[in-house]
């Protein structure tokens, strides 16, 4: 039994062979159909019967597979509602983020204007959202 369910765990996560082992199997039962009418197996109930099996199976197996994929994506959308990447990015942002507020009197006009300088280490928050996106 755990050699069957080792095999089935493989199956069950790899898409592509999934993909292929239904194509495959269309092509072969595409295949079958012209034979089936050219030997007469199709007036057989046991041929017809494991026809519809197949295709009770392979219905079956495809909305199971359907299912599994919006339940995967179900799982993302809350992962990115609840840790939004775009709040990732602003609070790096802000984190290697200076403001500086310095006072200059204008003493011919007696006006006191403020600016306001915005250093940021532009290198380093490039580096750390790389990072960050790559975990």
């Amino acid at each position: 039994m755990k050699p069957f369910k080792k095999l089935w765990e493989l199956i069950q996560g790899d898409p592509v062979f999934m993909r292929k082992v239904n194509g495959y199997l269309t092509v072969f039962w595409v295949f079958m159909i012209p034979i089936s009418i050219i030997t007469g197996w199709i007036s057989s109930v046991a041929y017809v019967s494991a026809l519809s099996l197949w295709a009770l199976v392979a219905g079956h197996w495809s909305a199971w597979a359907a299912a599994r994929v919006e339940v995967r994506q179900d799982e993302e959308l809350k992962e990115r509602e609840e840790n939004p990447p775009e709040q990732k990015v602003v609070e790096e942002l802000v984190k290697n983020t200076t403001i500086e507020q310095t006072t200059e009197t204008n003493v011919e006009d007696g006006d006191v204007s403020v600016e306001k300088t915005i250093e940021t280490n532009v290198e380093e928050t490039e580096e750390k959202t790389t990072t960050s996106e790559d975990e």
